[in-house]
Order: C-alpha cells, then sequence, then structure tokens
C-alpha cells in the first residue's frame, strides 16, 4: 500500500510538471523515427535527452530546415527533464516576446521575465524566424544573459547562428546575446527530407490502407506472345508504414 501511495504521488507530480511545461504535444524520442532521415545525430541527441546537460547549465541549439523534427526533439528532451524531477517551460519564442512585450504596457515586465527565468529548462521554439524590434532585442538581451547564469534553453531556428545577429537592430545588444548563448550551447544540426508530408491526410489515408491489407490495382499487362490477348491484374503489398509523427 505504501509503495503503491509512493508511485501515485510520483505519477501526479510528474503529469504536473508536463502540465506546466506547455508543450505542444507530448513527445518522446521513443516516438522519433530516426531512420527517415539516416543523417541526423542519433548519438548526439540521445545524448541530451539524459539531460547531464541540464545539470552543467548547458543550452542547446537545434537548427534545419523545416519539417525535419526540431520540435519533436525538443519536446522530447523536456520530456525527459520533466521525468528527472525538472522544471520545464515550451513556447514559441514570438509569444514569449509577446508576453514581455505587454509588460512593458502594464508595469508587469519584471514579473513576467522571472517566469522565464526560474524553469530549469526553457524551450524557444522557432527562434528566428523574423526580424526583431529595438524592444524585442532588448528583452532577448536580457532574457538570454539570466538564463545563460541561471539554468539551461534549447532553441530551435530554421536559421544557422550565424544569420541571427543580422535579426537585431542593434549589434551592440547582438553581440551581447548571441555570444553568450552561442558559445555556451551545444550545436545540433539536423538535415534530411520533412517528416509532414507523411502527415497529409491522404497520406495517413493510403497508410491506413495497407496496413489493413487493402489490395491496389494497376493497370493491366499485355502479353505480346499470346495470340489471343489476355490481361492479368497486378497486385503490389504495400510495407507497413512507420507510425512515428514527427514535427
Amino acid at each position: 500500500m505504501l509503495e503503491d501511495e509512493i508511485q501515485r504521488r510520483a505519477n501526479k507530480a510528474l503529469a504536473r510538471r508536463i502540465q506546466r511545461a506547455r508543450f505542444d504535444e507530448a513527445q518522446t524520442l521513443s516516438d522519433f523515427d530516426f531512420s527517415f532521415n539516416p543523417k541526423l545525430p542519433a548519438a548526439q541527441i540521445r545524448d541530451l535527452a539524459t539531460c547531464g546537460f541540464i545539470e552543467r547549465k548547458e543550452s542547446v541549439l537545434l537548427v534545419g530546415p523545416v519539417g525535419v523534427g526540431k520540435t519533436h526533439i525538443a519536446q522530447a528532451i523536456g520530456h525527459a527533464a520533466c521525468m528527472q524531477g525538472r522544471s520545464v517551460l515550451f513556447d514559441k519564442t514570438a509569444r514569449v516576446l509577446a508576453d514581455l512585450g505587454a509588460g512593458h504596457l502594464d508595469a508587469t515586465w519584471e514579473r513576467r521575465l522571472r517566469r522565464y527565468l526560474s524553469p530549469d529548462l526553457v524551450i524557444l521554439d522557432d527562434f528566428g524566424l523574423r526580424g526583431f524590434t529595438e524592444r524585442q532585442g532588448e528583452d532577448l538581451y536580457e532574457l538570454v544573459s539570466e538564463r545563460v547564469r541561471r539554468g539551461s534553453t534549447i532553441v530551435t531556428s530554421n536559421r544557422p547562428p550565424t544569420e541571427w545577429y543580422a535579426l537585431f537592430p542593434n549589434p551592440v545588444l547582438a553581440e551581447g546575446a548571441l555570444d553568450r548563448l552561442v558559445n555556451a550551447a551545444h550545436h545540433v544540426t539536423l538535415e534530411g527530407k520533412s517528416y509532414r508530408p507523411r502527415q497529409r491526410p491522404d497520406a495517413k489515408e493510403r497508410s491506413d490502407s495497407v496496413i489493413k491489407g487493402d489490395v491496389a490495382e494497376t493497370e493491366p499487362v499485355r502479353r505480346p506472345s499470346a495470340p489471343a490477348t489476355t490481361r492479368a491484374s497486378i497486385t503490389t503489398l504495400g510495407r507497413r508504414d512507420a507510425k512515428t509523427k514527427t514535427n
């Protein structure tokens, strides 16, 4: 009975941590199909999922084109951190900047900033989709400068870090913020094709059809040697498609 109660409380605490993390989806590395893009640095990603970098207050930059799984991997590492009892916060970079910007209007900026400074791990998704305003550049400088001292940050971006500097109107703030972040981070470059075409509704329907054993007929083949032409129906059995979906 005592063991059951301990496990129940542990599960409840984990559920609270995951809820507070505000993940877009509950994703783990066991859900991720590394075989789809063999060039992905699987060993490096799995090592980061042990969360030793959080203990050392290091950061992670996940960089690559659209659809290769940056957000999935970031959330999977965040989920692993929650499993270890660590506090995590996930959000889109644009939403974080909008929240901090609103704090300048109602005199709650410091309180809002503390929300992003307290977790052991903060995940900034879709960093650098567009240029920053002067105020946003200042807010990012404050956020990054404090996070480097207090905890770990994961950043996902379609742009390489060398292109981030030009997004800041003030080059001095850019240098100050990014020098701290980029040089205190593990760089993970993701290359390969996009998973997203596999997530189209028509692609899923075809996959379900194959899994159920449906047979698709192709154009009949004519046998030229026979005096009287006969038609043969050619059927093909599709392989079972991978079920994993990533962002």
